[in-house]
């Protein structure tokens, strides 16, 4: 029996090894990270197709649905199931996040913050926890989506297989964007989009070596799909639009708007987790409580149930009055809120289509009813809209303009939707800085804002930069006799330490040969960055700040801030040499040389 203070056993995946001559058969082409691309996408696609599935099931058996028919597109539902259900299945969740953080105390890392920090290393047993997680929040009728859930898997998948062929740094980056873009292409039947998910938002770049392994796992992740659950937006336009003047004008408005919601849905996030821990609700009650608020909001409109992809299709299709399509945004915006300020898990991507969509209707019509001469049609709006949103929240302007292409096939269109999406992604960088994925970065305390791969500053850092053969004297030691240990050439710095061994500062072994120097005096009264010591935690950007500011050429590494035992010595030479040369490196990475 494990005692109190002894933690649980954590479940691994049994270990497979690659025979060493076909792991050095892929490191050296890159032709093998093709394959492995298409290999990826194919299994994304089965993801994306069995998720789908197995929450289509939960929902016909939880909410007595007909087979087949989404949840999001009921008409209506059982009160005691709306209302029950959520609050149950919150509860359930919540006992389960209780007992997950003793099993698995630490923190998943997704697919951004994989391979922006951690070159795309992530747990395929995390993953697996995520993506289940995610399916019980959409199975129970949690206003969130799926797609975090298929990008999660699919990317932990990817960076499993990247690991057993021990690959690069930067194949790794490729293959966590090969998962992503499959999942996406598959569950959105846009590998346009997909391709460019990851190169936007997972990847945070756009190069020829990763061009061809991350579109083939995007066509491969939305054919498998397509083969079990064909997937369409919902979106069939009657007619090819032409974009006049009033059109890009409009679509300005509908970008500036869509920002504006964008911003306010992220930040209402945050201060709804912040409401709940204010509260003092438990962890494990959160959920719950969430759950019933948007069990009973269901009850007004079950559309704004799990991810919305049946309402899709209604709010698209329907010619609703006003007012409905209003209430509607409303409670689907409350509705995502709560779900994820409460706890439950998953993503604000369709969520954010459909948000977007409704309101790019609504906007039409408010127009059309104050300018009736304009006959804005509100089927085109909502594309702009749902553009225009989404990019908002989620970020990545080509991958939302992609998707408005692939679901209508219209070209034109497509333009007065990127004018939108272009409008929408810059205001929301001006005043917000944000997607919601790198504003709940920011909330844990990281600094990232984007997927590039700024991981390796955090491993370039001090201890692995220093040199831990010190050369050191004691502060009281003459000049005279500092002359005699160290003549001119055998180092150019010296450690000088007090008489408990702590640091006291630096000599310059050539400033303590300078002929007009009084001999008898110690060393202590020649001393430079008596204060500036580095932390061997420190990386090179902070290392290369404190040399400037220190106006030193080498500082002393110690132990730790309250305890100045002398580790190593960093040079700041070798400091900028080892930036540069890593900074080299990631050029040529970007660049595919």
């Amino acid at each position: 029996m494990l005692s109190p203070t002894q933690p649980a056993p954590r479940w691994r995946l049994p270990t497979i090894e690659i025979p060493s001559a076909l792991r050095a058969l892929v490191r050296a082409r890159e032709s093998s990270i093709l394959f492995l691309g298409a290999a990826i996408g194919a299994v994304a696609g089965l993801i994306v197709a069995g998720m789908g599935a197995l929450v289509g099931l939960m929902h016909v058996w939880l909410f007595a649905l007909p087979l087949g028919q989404r949840l999001s597109a009921a008409a209506s539902l059982d009160p005691w199931r709306a209302i029950g259900i959520p609050l149950f299945g919150g509860l359930v969740f919540g006992l389960g996040l209780m007992a997950l953080a003793r099993w698995r105390p630490a923190r998943e890392v997704d697919p951004i913050e994989a391979n922006a920090l951690y070159g795309g290393r992530m747990s395929l047993t995390g993953s697996i926890v995520v993506a289940a997680q995610t399916m019980w929040s959409s199975g129970v009728g949690a206003s969130v989506g799926l797609e975090a859930g298929y990008t999660q898997l699919a990317s932990g998948f990817a960076s499993w297989i990247g690991r057993l062929f021990r690959l690069r740094r930067r194949d790794m980056r490729v293959l966590v964007g090969c998962g992503a873009a499959g999942a996406i292409g598959g569950a959105f039947g846009a590998p346009l989009a997909g391709a460019f998910y990851a190169f936007e938002l997972v990847i945070g770049t756009y190069s020829i070596a990763s061009l061809a392994p991350v579109g083939i796992a995007a066509l491969v992740g939305y054919l498998v799909a397509n083969l079990f659950i064909p997937v369409h937006i919902g979106f069939e336009m009657p007619f090819v639009m032409q974009v006049t003047g009033h059109d890009i004008a409009a679509a300005l408005a509908v970008g500036l708007a869509a920002a504006g919601a964008g911003i306010l849905i992220m930040r209402s996030v945050s201060l709804c987790e912040a409401l709940f821990a204010r509260l003092r609700i438990k962890p494990a009650l959160r959920p719950p409580i969430g759950g019933a608020i948007v069990g009973a909001l269901a009850l007004i409109s079950p559309q704004i149930l799990s991810s919305g992809h049946g309402a899709i299709h209604v709010a698209a299709m329907l010619q609703s009055p006003l007012q409905l399509i209003l209430m509607l945004f409303l409670l689907k915006a409350v509705a995502s809120i709560i779900s994820l300020g409460s706890g439950f898990r998953g993503g604000l991507f369709f969520a954010s289509l459909l948000l977007g969509a409704l309101g790019g209707r609504a906007l039409a019509e408010g127009v059309n009813f104050v300018l009736p001469g304009l006959a804005l049609d509100p089927h085109i709006y909502a594309i702009i809209g749902m553009g225009a949103l989404s990019v908002s929240v989620i970020g990545g302007p080509l991958t939302m303009t992609f998707i408005a292409l692939e679901s209508t096939g219209d070209l034109w269109l497509t333009t007065a939707v990127l004018i939108a999406v272009i409008i929408s992604a810059q205001v929301t960088r001006e005043i917000f800085g944000y997607s919601f994925a790198t504003w709940r970065f920011h909330l844990r305390g990281e600094t990232i804002r984007s997927a590039a791969d700024v991981g390796w500053i955090r491993e370039l850092n001090v201890r692995r930069m220093m040199r831990p053969d010190v050369r050191t004297v004691p502060a009281h030691t003459t000049v005279a006799r500092f002359r005699l240990v160290f003549p001119p050439g055998s180092t150019a710095h010296v450690v000088a330490l007090n008489e408990d061994k702590s640091y006291a500062g630096i000599v310059v072994v050539a400033e303590a040969h300078a002929p007009e120097l009084d001999e008898t005096i110690p060393v202590r009264d020649i001393l430079h960055a008596r204060e500036a010591v580095l932390l061997p935690s420190m990386t090179v950007k902070e290392a290369v700040a404190l040399f400037d500011g220190a106006e030193a050429e080498a500082l002393a590494v110690v132990e730790a801030r309250d305890k100045r035992n002398v580790i190593g010595l960093l040079t700041e030479s070798h400091a900028l040499r080892r930036y540069s040369d890593e900074l080299e490196l990631r050029r040529r990475e970007l660049t595919g040389e």
